[in-house]
């Protein structure tokens, strides 16, 4: 790595910085129309009970443009509680999984909710399939399986997996429950290959955490009613069946963070606007598209995930060469204002990790690229 004094030396001209500098993996580019929303409602619903109108007709436009933008089938609604995916982990272990889950992990994300199910001391083992960083895996039937469990995308390591039932899970009436949280917004999907879809705001609907939603069918509304009547132990806070009670009310069992909810409201609102999820997703796959072209035609950058197919299009991980050191690359350029291009901590490769959801203008993604070739010549 060079000298501290040589490496504040290198500097980046202003006509070639992307005007939004924000490419985050989690939390994300929250556009600026968004915050400006948050001020303009601010005196009607912050500080507000979240039991009034004012606030339930905020989560009822969440409600909507979630079931249009992702065109829910018939029957399948959308349910919303509190905390995050991590929270859902604990929801899905306690609600829906009845007797032995499924697993496929190829990265943190998959393998933190395989360990949730792994270690409840209710269920039988998990049977559990993994594949390398990078590489993919989806499960395959398993007999005595009630529910199969698995990433859409990897955060992580930036891959993609098909969202699909597993062959034989409806026969059995297993459940399909597939974690969308660094993909849904920013990529296409048949929801009604799944039982639940669920993720967080804060990424592609560039919101704040603290959230879970959920799209959920009939089928497991079901299951998680007669499993909780069952006799096992589910908190109140951990119950499916009372965040399906308390989001048919447009509200959620505690107070939510309204600010949040704002901020989801009009992203979802400003994607259905354009031209809802395939627009989204075609902006999401512009700029992966940009960002593999261009690692791929430097003899410096790899792109991380091999196969072109599994490549995900929200979040893009390039790996440089040992020469090219990638925290000098970002120190510089969070010097500059382009901030989070950081790899997964526990991933641990000289890499970059471009967030690139529908929010990130693509032209952006060129500018970065362009300031990345413009650190490097000067480092080597």
């Amino acid at each position: 790595m060079p000298a501290a004094d040589a490496l504040a030396r290198v500097t980046i001209p202003a006509d070639l910085l992307p005007r939004d500098g924000r490419f985050g993996s989690g939390p994300s580019l929250v556009r600026p129309e968004q915050v400006e929303a948050l001020a303009a409602v601010g005196r009607t619903v912050l500080g507000t009970s979240h039991r009034q109108a004012a606030v339930r007709d905020v989560v009822a436009r969440v409600r909507s443009g979630l079931a249009t933008l992702f065109d829910l089938p018939d029957g399948y609604e959308v349910v919303l509680g509190n905390g995050g995916s991590t929270a859902f982990w604990d929801v899905a272990t306690l609600c829906l999984v009845e007797r032995r889950a499924a697993h496929a992990q190829f990265g943190e994300f998959g393998a933190k909710f395989a360990a949730a199910t792994t270690r409840a001391p209710f269920l039988e083992p998990s049977h559990v399939v993994s594949a390398p960083a990078g590489e993919v895996a989806v499960p395959a039937f398993v007999d005595g399986a009630d529910t199969y469990a698995w990433p859409h995308n990897e955060t992580s390591t930036g891959v993609i997996a098909p969202v699909r039932r597993v062959p034989g899970s409806r026969e059995s009436g297993a459940l399909v429950v597939v974690d969308g949280t660094s993909s849904a917004g920013g990529t296409t999907l048949d929801v009604a290959q799944t039982d639940v879809y669920y993720f967080a705001p804060q990424k592609s609907f560039a919101s704040d955490g603290g959230l879970w939603l959920a799209l959920a069918s009939p089928a497991a509304v079901e299951r998680a009613a007669r499993v909780e009547a069952s006799g096992r132990w589910v908190p109140e806070f951990l119950s499916f069946t009372t965040a399906v009670t308390n989001s048919r009310a447009e509200q959620t069992l505690n107070t939510p963070a309204v600010a949040t909810l704002v901020l989801l409201a009009e992203q979802v609102e400003w994607m259905l606007a354009h031209g809802g999820l395939a627009w989204a997703a075609a902006r999401t796959a512009e700029s992966s598209g940009h960002l593999y072209a261009w690692a791929e035609s430097r003899d410096w950058a790899t792109p991380f995930v091999a196969d072109p197919a599994l490549r995900s299009p929200v979040v893009g991980t390039v790996d440089l060469a040992p020469e090219i050191d990638a925290p000098t690359v970002t120190a510089v350029l969070r010097r500059h204002g382009v901030v989070d291009i950081e790899p997964y901590r526990k991933l641990g490769r000289n890499q970059l990790r471009v967030g690139m959801y529908p929010a990130v203008d693509p032209q952006d993604v060129r500018a970065l690229t362009a300031c990345v070739d413009h650190v490097v010549a000067q480092l080597v």
